[in-house]
């Protein structure tokens, strides 16, 4: 189930053009320019303060750039939902959680209850679907999050360093269902810090450091390549410092 089949694989779904935002004297964003096709699984690395949740939000179109240009080229790709490293769950079950969230998505009535039983299952959370989503475990919860994405078919789904605060058997578990979400075309870009989970998951790497895109590469050629930019060959190293001018 997904709203991905209104689009072909490759094709443009969303793009940014020259993009710079501030956030009072820090440039966040400098001229970026960036593409997100259909199918794709896209990676946004780089160290803290370097423009990944930035990018995300601008994307999303959650904050408008002070320069630049944001285009949605294809109407499916304005259908996109953005998952937070620390989701909100509402002080309901986590059944009530999906079902709210599909009210809210202006989901037609008759299609919520399906919806919303497919994404309990698909997210391994039907047993809990009276469970108070508070009381879920963090790896839960970000499920839950997921499963509320999912269950809205978006054409775009955003993460923000979705598997962050987890640990190796949850960060596992999401990793899973992020890539059978790849698996069925949905398009995803996610920020992360972990190296290994980008080359495990996506099909891009972007990186970025002080608000520039210094690199955009198929992710087998990015952890592959022998970069040009020193400062991008000390973060995959794991040796780029704060200070560093």
């Amino acid at each position: 189930m997904s709203s991905s089949t209104s689009a072909r694989a490759g094709e443009v779904l969303l793009s940014l053009e020259q993009v710079g935002l501030r956030f009072g004297e820090v440039q966040a964003l400098s001229e970026v320019s960036l593409q997100v096709r259909a199918g794709e699984f896209i990676a946004l690395i780089g160290a803290n303060g370097s423009g990944k949740t930035s990018l995300l939000s601008v994307l999303h179109g959650l904050v408008k750039p002070r320069s630049g240009r944001r285009e949605v080229a294809s109407a499916g790709a304005q259908a996109q939902v953005m998952v937070f490293q620390r989701p909100f769950m509402l002080s309901l079950s986590v059944w009530r959680n999906l079902m709210i969230a599909l009210w809210l998505a202006k989901v037609p009535r008759q299609e919520r209850r399906s919806r919303a039983e497919a994404a309990l299952q698909r997210a391994g959370l039907a047993a809990l679907r009276d469970r108070p989503a508070r009381a879920l475990s963090g790896g839960q919860q970000q499920r839950l999050a997921l499963a509320r994405a999912w269950a809205r078919q978006p054409q775009i789904l955003f993460l923000d360093e979705p598997t962050a605060n987890l640990d190796p058997s949850a960060k596992a578990e999401v990793e899973a269902l992020l890539a059978s979400f790849k698996a069925e075309g949905m398009t995803l870009v996610m920020s992360t810090h972990n190296l290994g989970q980008a080359k495990r998951l996506a099909s891009r790497v972007v990186y970025l450091d002080r608000g520039k895109i210094c690199a955009d590469l198929p992710s087998q050629e990015f952890f592959q390549a022998q970069h040009l930019d020193p400062r991008t060959e000390l973060f995959l190293k794991g040796e780029l410092k704060w200070d560093m001018s």
